[in-house]
């Protein structure tokens, strides 16, 4: 059982404590044993199950009510302990229609918002270019208007739930100026003709991912979310919630991890002696429970500042998502080497997690683009002398 005195901090309600058994409970249950032979099915599947119970009503909030960062960063990293995959199918609901749930008009949250929320249709996120992966102001897709309607032209790629989704958040220049601030965001339903997936991409912890190809294709006036020129500042918004819960799903891959070494060691014996008598191990499993509090602290207090009415939290998600997802893959990392063999042998959780792991510090933001982040919000307050 993963420690679970974290709730006890006073970053969390009675709310949240009691959001957190009651996961745990059907998690615990509903993906002991998730079949991930077929990808495609397997998310289908967790998302209507998600649904189902009501775990993805938390992945967005209609108007006039606010995202509750704390809980989706609680049921990220019960989710990803749990299941890596199950983490995967619940995040993507939540960042796929973020820009709804903080930026669209009550028509486009009617339309999607009980659909994804319910599990009924899944979403996905549309940033990334083959050219401009984090450098987001450089993107090159265009959506030109053409009297009611946008026509939009060029590729997104590695785009997660791509070839699955039944609704697409997608950014695009429109030009009104140069760089970060002539983008604009849009609702685009799948299966609109010009709309293509054109290559589906393997990795090595697998998922939905594909590259998209926009030829001409047309959506109306109406499917643009925000003022035009607004994309840039919806992107960075979404990324400003949604980047604290990357964070939230890597300490649950490290506590698993934890977890799964302190069964070993205790259960292993060398020459007569349990592995958790050996000093050295006992160094190991000392750093790895450290790297997890420290973690939790970072994840749950910028969760906590968002929710608490800060308007932004860029430094305290980057923070947040830097150490946690560069500390579980240590963590995970130690856990491996202290199964030996075992460790990276296929069907052995560990293994799993050592793969799982790796993708987290790369996308919404790879780790060095934190660092940059995290020292220009130094630089800058310093200067103003806050």
């Amino acid at each position: 059982m993963a420690d679970r005195t974290f709730l006890s901090w006073p970053f969390f309600e009675d709310r949240h404590r009691a959001l957190a058994a009651d996961l745990e409970i059907w998690a615990a249950g509903a993906l002991a044993d998730v079949d991930h032979s077929d990808t495609d099915a397997a998310c289908r599947g967790l998302v209507a199950a998600l649904g189902e119970v009501g775990w993805t009503q938390h992945s967005g909030a209609p108007q006039g009510e606010r995202l509750d960062v704390r809980t989706l960063c609680l049921i990220r990293e019960t989710l990803a302990r749990h299941d890596g995959l199950a983490d995967f199918a619940f995040a993507m609901q939540g960042l796929g229609t973020g820009a709804i749930s903080l930026f669209g008009n009550e028509a486009q949250q009617a339309e999607w918002l009980p659909l994804t929320r319910s599990g009924k249709a899944i979403a996905a996120f549309a940033l990334t270019e083959p050219q401009s992966g984090s450098d987001v102001a450089n993107s090159t897709m265009t959506a030109k208007l053409d009297g009611d309607t946008y026509v939009l032209n060029g590729e997104k790629t590695w785009i997660s739930n791509g070839g699955i989704a039944d609704v697409y958040t997608v950014f695009a220049r429109t030009g009104e100026e140069p760089g970060a601030r002539g983008l604009s965001a849009f609702v685009v339903p799948a299966g609109l003709p010009g709309f293509e997936v054109v290559e589906r991409l393997e990795t090595i912890a697998p998922h939905p991912l594909a590259r998209l190809r926009f030829s001409d294709c047309r959506i109306p006036r109406s499917a643009r979310l925000g003022g035009a020129g607004d994309g840039f500042k919806i992107a960075m918004s979404v990324l400003d919630v949604f980047r604290s819960t990357v964070a939230a799903a890597a300490l649950g891959f490290a506590r698993r991890a934890l977890d799964e070494a302190l069964a070993r060691v205790t259960q292993r014996h060398v020459q007569g002696a349990s592995l958790a008598d050996l000093q050295m191990v006992q160094g190991h499993i000392a750093d790895m429970a450290l790297d997890v509090d420290a973690s939790a602290l970072l994840v749950y207090r910028a969760a906590w500042a968002k929710d608490s009415g800060a308007a932004r939290i860029t430094r305290e998600a980057a923070m947040a998502k830097l150490f946690s997802t560069d500390q579980a893959q240590k963590v995970i990392d130690r856990a491996v080497q202290l199964h030996g063999g075992d460790g990276v042998r296929r069907g052995q959780k560990v293994e799993e997690l050592y793969r799982d792991i790796r993708a987290l510090r790369i996308y919404e933001g790879a780790s060095d683009v934190q660092r940059v982040v995290i020292a220009r919000q130094a630089l800058n307050a310093f200067q103003k002398g806050d």
